[in-house]
């Protein structure tokens, strides 16, 4: 199985870390002092300090717009489900808050939409059959 690498920018590091780190829970890599990496549910993210790219609310989820450009994983449904209530706990400001969509039909998922502190748009999407992530 391959993983993902994905560079991104964020406007401070240190907010960053708490929010990947600590909000998230994903475990920090190597670092200078412009990047830092993490373990992004399995796959390697990069945080670069610059500007965030630019995001549009053009993405269409059942009745909401949402930001595109944006990043995710698919999580089985428990561990979505964790960290559904960890990001509740914590105040995260829900984009969409966690939801669950074509329920009984192929690919019925679990999301939740929400921004890092520097803007960059991030969905976690939740499957209780990780078969159906591409059913039609």
């Amino acid at each position: 199985m391959s993983i993902f690498h994905l560079a991104y920018h964020v406007d401070d590091l240190d907010k960053a870390r708490a929010f990947y780190g600590k909000t998230l829970g994903c475990i920090e890599g190597r670092s200078t002092n412009t990047w830092v990496d993490f373990n992004f549910f399995g796959h390697q993210i990069s945080l670069h300090l610059g500007t965030p790219f630019a995001t549009s609310n053009t993405g269409k989820v059942g009745a909401h717009m949402v930001a595109m450009p944006h990043l995710g994983v698919v999580l089985p449904q428990p561990q979505w489900q964790e960290l559904a209530e960890r990001l509740t706990q914590a105040g995260v400001d829900f984009i969409l808050p966690p939801t669950t969509r074509f329920a009984n039909e192929p690919g019925e998922q679990s999301t939740m939409f929400f921004s890092d502190p520097a803007g960059n748009p991030i969905e976690i999407k939740g499957f209780k059959d990780m078969a159906g992530v591409f059913a039609t």
